[in-house]
C-alpha cells in the first residue's frame, strides 16, 4: 500500500485546492479534511455556529481563528487521522492557525505543505465561473457543468453558485488571503517544510506535480529530528 502522508495545502481561492486535496486523498488514502465543508455542514443544520459562518462567509470573512481551531482539533483527534494521516485543505490559513497545529501534532510533525501557485486572473476566471453541489460539495465550472440540468453527478443535490463567489466577496477573499494566509508561506519555508507547486494547466498535470513533489521528499518527522530549516521548533 502507498504510505500515508499528513499534509497541508495552501493556495488563493480558486488555486484547485478542493480538487487536488480530494486526489491526494485518494491517492495516500487518508481522510481529506476540508474546513469549508465542516462549515458548510454546519450552515445546512442552522447551528449558531453555522449561523454566524454563514453571516462571516457571505461577507468574504474569514472565520475566527478560535473556532476553526477547536473544529480541526476536534476532528484530527479522530482514529482515521492517527493511523495513517491527512490532508488539510483550507486550514492553516494564519501563523497563529498554524502554530496551533504544530502544537497539536507535536512530538511529529507535517511531511509537506504545497502551496499551489496560480495567477490572480486565472483565479478570478475560474470563481467567477464555479458552481458547487449544495449537498456534497462537489465543484463544477460553466464551462464544465453536470450531465443533467445542473444535478450533481455525484450525489444528485442542487449545483449553484455560491453566495461568496460574486466579484466583490472574491477580490475581499484574495485580498484576505494576501495580507493574512500569505505569511504562512514564509513561516513554512523558514520551517523547511514548504514546496511550491504551479496549479496552472488540467487537474491531472497538476496532480502528477502534486506527487512527484510529496514522494520526493525526506520520510516523516525530519523537520523536528535533524534540526535542519530555520525556526525548527518555533512556535
Amino acid at each position: 500500500m502507498i504510505p500515508g502522508v499528513k499534509l497541508v495545502v495552501l493556495g488563493k481561492q480558486g488555486a484547485g485546492k478542493g480538487t487536488q486535496c480530494m486526489r491526494l486523498s485518494h491517492h495516500y488514502v487518508v481522510p481529506h479534511i476540508s474546513t469549508g465543508d465542516m462549515f458548510r455542514a454546519a450552515i445546512k443544520s442552522g447551528s449558531p455556529l453555522g449561523r454566524k459562518a454563514r453571516e462571516l462567509i457571505d461577507a468574504g470573512e474569514l472565520v475566527s481563528d478560535d473556532i476553526v481551531i477547536a473544529m480541526v482539533a476536534e476532528r484530527l483527534n479522530h482514529n482515521d487521522t492517527k493511523s495513517r494521516g491527512f490532508v488539510l485543505d483550507g486550514y492553516p490559513r494564519t501563523v497563529v492557525q498554524a502554530q496551533a497545529l504544530a502544537d497539536l501534532l507535536a512530538p511529529g510533525d507535517l511531511d509537506m505543505v504545497a502551496e499551489l501557485v496560480v495567477p490572480t486572473s486565472l483565479v478570478l476566471k475560474r470563481l467567477a465561473g464555479r458552481r458547487v453541489c449544495e449537498d456534497c460539495g462537489h465543484n463544477y465550472h460553466v464551462s464544465a457543468p453536470p450531465r443533467v440540468d445542473w444535478t450533481c453527478d455525484i450525489c444528485g443535490g442542487e449545483v449553484v453558485q455560491r453566495e461568496d463567489d460574486t466579484e466583490a466577496a472574491i477580490r475581499r477573499r484574495l485580498d484576505l488571503y494576501e495580507h493574512e494566509t500569505a505569511p504562512l508561506v514564509d513561516w513554512y519555508r523558514e520551517r523547511g517544510q514548504l514546496v511550491q507547486v504551479s496549479g496552472v494547466g488540467n487537474a491531472d498535470a497538476v496532480t502528477a506535480r502534486l506527487v512527484k513533489a510529496i514522494d520526493s521528499r525526506p520520510p516523516f518527522g525530519r523537520f523536528r529530528s535533524s534540526g535542519k530549516g530555520k525556526g525548527q521548533g518555533k512556535r
